[in-house]
């Protein structure tokens, strides 16, 4: 565990903390390879199927929103990673089964009342995605599934409709980032927390560290991103990777 510094306690370290936090993250991961790539690869396999749903509904222009709105949701879906970082931590026992049991289990409550809220978020985002996409293209011109990418990028709408859907995604994401970034691995560490008293001292300490938050936020952004490209086949590397960082970024933000 990195070790929370007397700066830590009056909510300033250093913007390029951040990278400590991943290398923290990345022996956890070598610790409990079998924890984290088995969540990694479920990830996958969920972003698999749901590409795979959306293409038989004919739904491709979907799948960009969707995996987008994975970055809303996902901090929860780590769970049994934060888990897993605690357990090496204390020096307990490490399984997949312990940490998913005790990661999902132990602050179920509250967990499952920030998964709704999170769950909200994330269906709000979606629908605000198709709506600027009928916007801007209507109903796609009954074009098919291959012929549509290509009308996109020729039409005179894309450039507008690339930056009012990025803005809009990415207020979205910032109020989520604010709310998730530390308090998921807080509700798993300590049970006796509310979610609301969770969330108000996680955007604490991202006001408290707005250089490192936003350079750890980016580096997630662009990281996931990344693991996304080769549809969704990096997530089973880089999600484990992420979540064992963001529980030594709390450890190390928050005493």
């Amino acid at each position: 565990m990195i070790q929370a510094s007397s700066s830590a306690k009056t909510g300033a370290v250093p913007v390029d903390r951040p990278w400590q936090w991943l290398a923290a993250g990345w022996r956890d991961l070598w610790a409990a390879p079998h924890v984290g790539f088995s969540i990694g690869a479920a990830l996958t396999a969920a972003g698999w199927m749901m590409g795979a749903i959306l293409l038989h509904l004919d739904r491709p222009w979907m799948i960009l929103p969707l995996s987008a709105g994975f970055f809303l949701v996902a901090p929860l879906l780590a769970a049994g990673l934060y888990e897993t970082s605690r357990r090496r931590e204390a020096g307990e026992e490490i399984s997949l089964t312990v940490a998913l049991r005790e990661g999902f289990g132990r602050n179920a409550s509250q967990l499952g009342l920030m998964g709704v809220a999170l769950l909200l978020l994330h269906l709000f985002w979606v629908r605000v995605a198709g709506l600027i996409f009928l916007l801007f293209f209507g109903m796609g011109g009954g074009m098919s599934m291959e012929a549509l990418p290509l009308a996109m990028l020729r039409s005179e709408q894309f450039l507008p409709f690339l930056i009012v859907g990025t803005l809009a995604g990415a207020a979205l994401a910032a109020a989520a980032f604010i709310i998730t970034a530390f308090s998921i691995p807080m509700l798993v560490d300590k049970p006796e927390l509310s979610v609301i008293e969770a969330i108000i001292r996680s955007g604490q300490a991202v006001l408290a560290n707005p250089a490192a938050s936003v350079f750890w936020a980016a580096l997630i952004v662009v990281l996931t991103g990344l693991s996304l490209l080769p549809f969704f086949l990096g997530l089973a590397l880089v999600w484990p990777l992420i979540g064992h960082a963001t529980w030594h970024a709390y450890r190390d933000l928050i005493r």
